[in-house]
């Protein structure tokens, strides 16, 4: 059994290390720029595992050569949304489809309720899971205080 004894969100790449740097988000971003990736900033207040859509904060990025550019889109994200949980997400369209390449988490809010696992009894002993997050008892927008 695996556990999360930091009670943080743990998506994407890099989920279980301490946060990053500007310094080493600029690195990965350079190392996928490298690659031939296109970036995208993406925001949410609604961090559950299955909601795979996030906001997109500007366009994504294509032919960029210079990780500046990423970091500045990142930076006005911070800057509109600094209690939201914001991520970068790196795109290889080199097979002729865009499919996610990397994916981390740069910015989160200074408090992260978690989640609840709720269990449900239907026919017979057969039992239903799902995680609800517990800043959803808030409206969208609210979830997390400044």
């Amino acid at each position: 059994m695996m556990s999360n004894p930091s009670g943080r969100i743990t998506q994407g790449q890099f989920s279980f290390l301490p946060e990053l740097d500007d310094a080493e988000i600029r690195l990965q971003v350079q190392y996928g720029l490298n690659k031939g990736y296109a970036w995208s900033v993406e925001y949410t207040d609604d961090p559950h595992p299955r909601n795979t859509y996030w906001e997109m904060f500007g366009m994504p990025m294509f032919d960029l050569h210079d990780a500046a550019g990423v970091l500045a889109e990142l930076n006005e994200c911070r800057q509109a949304f600094p209690q939201h949980y914001i991520r970068l997400m790196a795109f290889d369209s080199t097979r002729g489809v865009e499919s996610i390449a990397m994916s981390f988490i740069v910015n989160r809010p200074a408090h992260e309720p978690g989640f609840a696992l709720l269990r449900q009894e239907v026919n017979g002993r057969t039992q239903r899971y799902t995680v609800r997050a517990y800043a959803a008892d808030k409206a969208e927008g609210e979830r997390y205080g400044a």
